[in-house]
């Protein structure tokens, strides 16, 4: 077994060393690893091809610097680079030269803060202006959830006896034709329309790939071809539907998440491969306007989570009439009829459509990124320090093609950064209080660690689990699916994490997120003033349950 050792930066407390150990644990070969925040350290033991630079640039990637103990930082020969003055010139005194690949969240983010900042912006994109989330993600995908959820409080609710129900008539044409008339409202206003109105900004069409680490050659869409110097550059390409090697899958006409936002028809039966967000998000979806739903999960669903999200999940799943396979994988899919068949261990399983939902993977095998020595994973995803650079001189990267959490507001946040840093700044991207939501009903939040993450780290934990039946708002709503499970140090109350199954979650979470970067103790939390009858009220109850028996307390007791 091989072993590295490293200096660790950039630790501020015991639940960072836990994120150094997630990031490292997450490599490729990695069997153990060993990191103390007391020591500023990380030993880590695995195969013995198990690469240095890949181990420093998890670090990195996870918003902390790594240096071996027996040697200097691992530079750009061997992965991730140091940390580098930059100026905001350009070559001859003329405004720093900035080229940025891409045209979503993180791109946008960085091309608009670069041009503020007084640099000339080339932004190249091959496709639509706007990347993933505007497009054929985030927004598209939560009108769908949202009038699904209308949908399904018409034909069921908690007040049916004194409401009388009535089932909607799903138009999915029409609803296909308000969602794509607010998508293309937003990507005009928020993209186009901007990247119009500034002199700074030249947007590009065509395919990029580097010629150099100071040149893009760019396909153009109308033909030919144009090169793109710059003294520094973003790379900002995304990430597109992963797609598993089942036998016979390829064959088919399959649906990816952007197939299924765009469809005008809601199947009779739809089979979802998957437990990742997109897939427990669109099933619901679907089920709700009509489609009679199985989802085929290879563990539980969402099992990255704590084991307790998924299991509430599955039950509400349920009680809608989703069937939910877990510990299920399709062997085979074949499709003959109009219809799929697909083989599982559970007997064959028919349906009129099949999303795969099994996550997503980076757009970076085009850019020539090996030609230039740009760093990546196993997965293909650039690996990138805390100030979002790469292992290339002047090259940094954001969002979903890099090793970060693949979230819109994570990749603008990144991009923003790598502005500042691009223009001579010094900005870092800390991740450590991330919050995230699953947008299902009942919602899901979280932020910080999970008791198992504090145990990997070697954090002794006091932990609480409040059902939403002790929460007013639930109450009044009728609706007491869910729980808030607060995870504490052990002896201090610190809170090290939140998380979440509620109706309302997501506008729930951020309370937790500022708790925890603020270094708040569940004593602190408790002692707050929280609005009567609100979710995140629930926090404070949840926080109270660490002295006190909530359920002994009058309805609104400070």
């Amino acid at each position: 077994m091989n072993t590295h050792e490293f200096d660790i930066t950039g630790m501020t407390c015991d639940a960072c060393a836990v994120h150094v150990s997630k990031a490292l644990l997450n490599v490729p070969g990695v069997e153990k690893a060993e990191v103390s925040y007391a020591q500023r350290t990380a030993r880590v033991a695995g195969a013995p091809t198990l690469d240095p630079a890949l181990l420093a640039g998890a670090v990195r990637a996870a918003g902390y610097g790594a240096t071996p103990v027996a040697g200097a930082p691992v530079g750009p020969a061997s992965g991730v680079s140091a940390p580098r003055p930059d100026t905001a010139a350009g070559a001859g005194g003329s405004p720093v030269r900035i080229a940025v690949i891409g045209s979503g969240g993180g791109a946008m983010a960085a091309a608009l803060k670069a041009a503020e900042l007084g640099a000339t912006v080339t932004l190249v994109e091959r496709g639509v202006i706007g990347g993933t989330c505007v497009n054929v993600g985030c927004v598209p995908s939560k009108i769908l959830i949202r009038a699904a959820h209308i949908a399904h409080l018409r034909r069921e609710s908690p007040f049916d006896a004194g409401l009388s129900a009535t089932p909607a008539l799903v138009d999915r044409p029409r609803l296909l034709a308000q969602q794509q008339g607010r998508v293309d409202e937003l990507r005009q206003a928020k993209y186009e329309g901007i990247l119009a109105g500034i002199p700074a900004i030249t947007v590009v069409r065509g395919d990029a790939r580097f010629r150099d680490a100071r040149t893009l050659a760019v396909r153009l869409t109308d033909g030919g071809e144009r090169e793109v110097a710059f003294d520094r550059c973003l790379i900002a390409t995304g990430a597109h539907a992963a797609v598993p090697p089942v036998a016979g899958l390829r064959d088919t006409p399959y649906w990816t998440s952007t197939e299924a936002l765009a469809s005008d028809q809601i199947p009779p039966r739809l089979a979802v491969i998957g437990s990742s967000v997109v897939a427990v998000e669109l099933a619901q979806a679907f089920a709700r306007l009509g489609s009679r739903v199985t989802i085929l999960a290879r563990h539980t669903l969402l099992y990255r989570e704590d084991p307790a999200i998924g299991e509430a999940l599955a039950e509400a799943f349920r009680a809608e009439g989703i069937s939910v396979l877990t510990g299920t994988q399709a062997s085979r899919v074949s499709f003959a009829g109009d219809e799929f068949a697909l083989t599982t261990p559970a007997g064959e399983i028919r349906s009129d459509r099949l999303l795969m939902a099994t996550g997503r993977e980076p757009n970076t095998g085009d850019l020539g990124l090996d030609d230039i020595g740009v760093a990546r994973d196993t997965h293909g995803a650039i690996l990138v320090d805390a100030h979002l650079r790469t292992s290339v001189h002047d090259i940094y990267a954001t969002g979903d093609c890099t090793s970060q959490p693949q979230f819109v507001y994570v990749a603008a946040a990144g991009g923003t950064r790598a502005a500042i840093n691009m223009t001579g700044g010094d900005a870092t991207l800390d991740l450590s209080a991330m919050p995230a939501v699953v947008f299902t009903d009942p919602q899901i939040a979280t932020v910080g660690l999970t008791e198992a993450d504090a145990r990997q780290g070697g954090i002794a934990t006091d932990s609480r689990t409040l059902s939403l039946e002790a929460v007013p708002r639930a109450l009044v709503n009728f609706d007491t699916r869910g729980f808030i499970k607060v995870v504490a140090e052990a002896g201090t109350g610190r809170v090290l994490g939140v998380q979440m199954v509620a109706p309302e979650a997501g506008e729930a979470i951020q309370a937790a997120a500022l708790a925890i970067r603020a270094g708040m103790t569940v004593h602190d939390v408790a002692e707050q003033l929280f609005p009567y009858l609100t979710t995140v009220e629930g926090l404070k109850l949840a926080a109270q349950t660490f002295t006190k028996d909530v359920g002994q307390l009058s309805c609104c007791a400070g």
